[in-house]
């Protein structure tokens, strides 16, 4: 990568130091997906190398974890439209290209530093509850997973593509 990451390149304007972890993670892979991309044959998109996720998948499934996390986050059930969009991870007949997808995470990531500016450190451990079964979590362990989670696609897309390149 020609450029330096994230994290070594200084505190996000507004952005509580607590929440700088998981936007420098957030951003990073914005620009691992970009670079990762460059010249990707359209066409391998949806091919699942080895039975594993297919590249489409995994750009679908970033922007859906991180609006869910992000609803979860101000104690908000998940809508109609989340639990479609959940529904159809995964699904090639969206038509989408990987440009588009890629646009809609950048958006998505755009939308969580937003969010995180106006969350009070103070509110940090606040209890909220994750999916049907209001299983445990705080306003930060669910932003952090969002981050560590969009960071570990990032590398399945990594070796996927790798492995399609060949």
């Amino acid at each position: 990568m020609s450029q330096q990451e994230f994290w070594l390149s200084g505190p996000i304007a507004h952005v509580p130091v607590l929440l700088q972890p998981s936007a420098h993670a957030l951003l990073q892979s914005v620009r691992e997906i970009k670079e990762y991309l460059i010249d990707f044959p359209e066409e391998k998109l949806w091919l699942k190398p080895f039975g594993r996720a297919a590249i489409g998948f995994h750009l679908q499934h970033l922007t859906g974890v991180l609006d869910r996390m992000l609803t979860y986050a101000q104690g908000k059930p998940l809508s109609t439209n989340q639990f479609e969009f959940l529904k159809n991870e995964g699904n090639a007949t969206s038509q989408k290209s990987s440009m588009e997808m890629i646009v809609e995470f950048e958006s998505k990531v755009q939308e969580a530093l937003s969010f995180f500016k106006t969350v009070p450190e103070s509110s940090l451990t606040e209890v909220r509850t994750v999916g049907r079964k209001k299983l445990p979590s705080t306003v930060i362990g669910l932003l952090f997973h969002a981050a560590e989670h969009s960071q570990r696609h990032v590398g399945q897309l990594l070796v996927t593509i790798s492995a399609l390149k060949e």
